[in-house]
Parts: structure tokens; sequence; C-alpha cells
């Protein structure tokens, strides 16, 4: 009996052995997942109106700030819309004070007076359209970035809602990436992972911005967010790579 025992505790003892070995080894970190660099605004900027393209001052890839005008369109026709709604603005505004002087003189009634005055109000409201039209004549943007895509050239003739051109922020960049749905107990804004694009074949830290509220059912992923923690300007929207996050113990 000596010797059968003498087996059996040894396998026992490497079990043993075996099992606290593995127990004490640290969580290893799951398998690269596939990420996209996207920018956090992105847009395409359409023409408000029919007309003529007078210039583009914006040329692909080029950088500009928030509020620059990129592209101008001819104006004539607003501009003098404009300028008949103000002379009927003015004509309405002397009849209305001319109404008030002579309903004080007993010489005008109060239907006249009113009726003048709401002459003006109508008077207002349409150089405030025309305004409004003639502002659409400029397309400036709406944030800082660059153009990364140009549809339209000088002297072309648009359409009312025809794209122009399609501009992205300039500034940090959106990761977009769907990780294990099982993941969703451990994983919150501020967790951090490390990210190596491959256009660069270089590593950054980032940080977990954003999760989507629900598991898609059919893949068991869970869509989320994150943003590069350094400074990278070499990184550009549509770049791509690997991503590895180290789940805890």
């Amino acid at each position: 009996m000596k010797p059968v025992c003498g087996i059996l505790c040894g396998l026992l003892a490497g079990l043993s052995l075996a099992g606290l070995s593995q127990a004490a080894e640290p969580a290893k970190a799951e398998e690269g997942i596939r990420v996209l660099l996207a920018p956090s605004l992105e847009t395409t900027l359409v023409s408000q109106m029919a007309g003529r393209v007078v210039a583009v001052q914006a040329n692909l890839g080029e950088r500009f700030t928030r509020g620059q005008v990129l592209v101008r369109l001819d104006c004539s026709e607003q501009l003098a819309r404009l300028h008949m709604s103000e002379a009927e603005f003015a004509a309405a505004r002397d009849t209305h004070e001319a109404k008030v002087r002579l309903q004080g003189l007993q010489q005008a009634s109060e239907l006249e007076v009113a009726t003048a005055a709401s002459n003006v109000a109508r008077a207002r409201a349409q150089i405030d359209l025309q305004r409004t039209q003639a502002a659409y004549c400029t397309l400036a943007a709406p944030f800082a970035g660059r153009v990364v895509k140009l549809s339209v050239k000088s002297h072309q003739g648009v359409t009312q809602g025809q794209p122009l051109l399609e501009i992205v922020s300039d500034g940090p960049l959106k990761l977009r990436l769907n990780a294990p749905a099982k993941w969703a107990g451990w994983l919150k804004p501020g967790t951090g992972f490390e990210v190596q694009i491959d256009e660069t074949g270089k590593r950054y830290k980032a940080r977990v911005t954003a999760l989507n509220g629900r598991v898609d059912a059919v893949s068991q992923t869970i869509e989320l967010e994150g943003v590069i923690a350094e400074s990278a300007p070499e990184l550009l929207p549509g770049m791509s790579g690997t991503a590895r996050f180290a789940p805890p113990s």
C-alpha cells in the first residue's frame, strides 16, 4: 500500500501546486481589438440657395479657423432685394409718421394709423428675411478643422442643398471600437488601454470616454469610444490599429 499511496500522494501534490501556480498568475491581456480613429466633429456643408460660386477659399487638407469663410456665392440678386426692402421700409415708416401727425390734427382715423403701423412691421420683417437670405451667400466654418473633400469649383452653378465640401474638426481624435460584452462589468469611462496604430507603427496611451448603453445582441459586443491621452499630431482621421486592454485580476 505504501508505494500506491506514494504515487497518489505525489500526483495530488503536483495537481495542488499546479493549481496554486495558475491561481497566482495575473490575468493576461485580452486579444487585440480593431480600432478606428474618427474626428470629434465632422459635417458636410451644403448650399442653402441656388446660385453661382464666386470663390472657394479652402483647399483640400487645408486648416481653417472657426468662422472663416470657405465658400462665397454670387449675392447680387439677394442684395438688390435687400435694398428694395429697405426702401419699402423707409416709405412705410414715413407714411406711419405722417398718419400719426394727421391723427393729432384729427385728419386721420385710428384705423389708418394702425394700418400704417402694420405696413411698417411687415416691411421690417421683409428686411430681416432678405438679410437672412443674403447671409446664405457665404458659407463659414462652424468649427476649426480641415477640409477633407471638395465637391465644388469656382464659377460653378449650384442648387439648393447641393454638397459643397466636407470638413472635420481639428483636435483630439476619437477612438471607436467594439469590446466583448463580458467586459461591461469592469469597463467604464477613464479606463486606460493601449493602442497601436498601423499607419505610424507607434503605440499610444488612451482612455475610455463613453460606453454604449446597450449590448449588441448579435455580436455580443458593446460599442465604446476613447481618446488618445497624449499629443499626437501625426494621427489623422481614418487611421486604424489595435487596442489592447488589461482586464483586472
